[in-house]
């Protein structure tokens, strides 16, 4: 059977009907010349994989690039080789426990999800202004001396990846007298879980205030040395001048926020606009710059590591004021029966809180087992919890059906939606210029992932 007679076949067609039906002709290209055009102009694009291996710069992270010689013609993110389940696993534990999850997820910056995620359960517990004011200050120390650390991190492991590892190696040694104040009060570096419903565990150990304000000239030392090494140098200033540009309105569109938003000249910064914590009891100021490059979002972690310090002296100084208030609220419901206090050897529980649970009182002992193992009920309802976090705006969504764990919890890593960004930052750059626009957004992969 012809094509004609299959056509005719098929719709009935006469030969009368398709004379008069237009006449379509298909015909291949001549290769051989496309080839050669191709070859004369020498077009050739191949698909790079940065990662998912740890180095490839802030954490399990894969970048899918296509390259045109050394030039970014598309470039996708892929997440999800760190993914915990730490919101999913937060559904089958009790309020409290929850703090032992949350913590783990930016592992750079945990006072800030710790202080959201507690803020967020004294919200549905409905508890938010019995909240004690020293347990509100402890609160805003940690996490202005974690955003120091936090921004350390960022712009010394952003100089290592450019291979100027002086630049880690000083930023780290910020961030030790950092975690060793992190230490003395928490009783760990890393994955505190200090921060809890209704305020603080336990205060200060003695002598605390004081012994901060002798290792902070270290911390402040240690900005300023970094600061030299690189903010007028010409060649950390040719690589990061006008590198990864983002417009302020694709930021907003795209929902990217922290040092970065700011360095584009708006000063949104929910310590001043929404403040929470008390912060609208110091002074400081919201750093910003006129253009949100690599370069400015550098000098703006800078500057805001300075503001930190501000406030933290001007905290240090509350402190001693109201030495001795309570830290947690006096609601038996909540608290724990027995001031827990870290033991002198900073690896566990006092013995004057063993003491009282286990020796003095029967009932003490039973509420507390109740407290720990059960957890305390919260009402039901949700609420949506915002934060500054050290990376931008941190999100928290609660659910509550009334019982003793959430139904629902979910974090707005401020990392995660920065990421967004960029492929606007780098398609049509090079590739050398991605890792700077890379850790200029300084995600970190434990927060993106969750």
């Amino acid at each position: 059977m012809t094509a004609t007679d299959s056509f005719h076949a098929t719709s009935g067609a006469t030969e009368e009907e398709m004379s008069a039906a237009p006449q379509y002709h298909a015909a291949g290209g001549d290769w051989s010349e496309l080839s050669a055009e191709a070859e004369r102009l020498g077009e050739e694009r191949i698909v790079l994989n940065l990662g998912p291996v740890h180095p490839s710069t802030h954490g399990v992270f894969r970048l899918l690039v296509e390259l045109d010689g050394e030039y970014i013609r598309e470039l996708r993110s892929s997440t999800g080789f760190l993914h915990t389940g730490i919101e999913k696993n937060m559904e089958f534990r009790t309020w409290v426990q929850g703090v032992a999850f949350c913590t783990r997820m930016d592992y750079v910056g945990p006072f800030f999800q710790e202080v959201g995620y507690c803020m967020a359960i004294e919200r549905l517990l409905g508890i938010t202004d019995q909240v004690p004011r020293r347990a509100q200050m402890i609160r805003v120390l940690l996490m202005e001396l974690n955003r120091i650390s936090s921004h350390l991190v960022a712009i010394g492991s952003g100089g290592n990846e450019l291979g100027a590892t002086t630049m880690m190696t000083l930023g780290f040694r910020g961030r030790e007298d950092i975690l060793r104040i992190f230490e003395r009060i928490t009783g760990l570096r890393m994955n505190h879980s200090y921060i809890r419903p209704g305020g603080t565990p336990d205060d200060l150990p003695e002598g605390t205030t004081d012994w901060i304000r002798e290792l902070l000239p270290n911390v402040r030392a240690t900005i300023s040395e970094m600061q030299d090494l690189v903010m007028e140098n010409p060649i950390f200033k040719a690589r990061h001048c006008d590198v990864a540009v983002m417009p302020l309105a694709g930021m907003l569109a795209l929902g990217m926020t922290g040092p970065s938003l700011r360095a584009a000249g708006l000063p949104w910064d929910l310590r001043k606009s929404n403040p929470y914590c008390g912060y609208e009891n110091y002074e400081f100021d919201v750093p910003i710059a006129d253009k949100s490059d690599a370069y400015n979002r550098v000098k703006v972690r800078f500057e805001e590591c300075y503001q930190s310090l501000r406030i933290v002296y001007q905290v240090l100084e509350a402190l001693d004021e109201c030495e001795g208030e309570p830290v947690m609220v006096a609601d038996p419901k909540i608290a724990w029966p027995a001031k827990l206090a870290i033991g002198t050897d900073g690896q566990g529980t006092s013995l004057e809180h063993i003491k009282e649970i286990m020796n003095d009182s029967m009932e003490s002992l039973i509420h507390h087992f109740k407290l720990v193992t059960e957890g305390f009920r919260v009402p039901a309802g949700q609420v949506y919890q915002l934060i500054e976090h050290a990376k931008g705006t941190l999100g928290i969504h609660l659910v509550s059906e009334g019982g003793t764990r959430p139904y629902r919890a979910h974090f707005r890593d401020p990392g995660f939606s920065n990421l967004q960004s960029l492929a606007m930052m780098c398609e049509g750059g090079m590739l050398a210029d991605t890792i700077i626009a890379l850790a200029s957004i300084d995600p970190v992969m434990g927060g993106v992932d969750r």
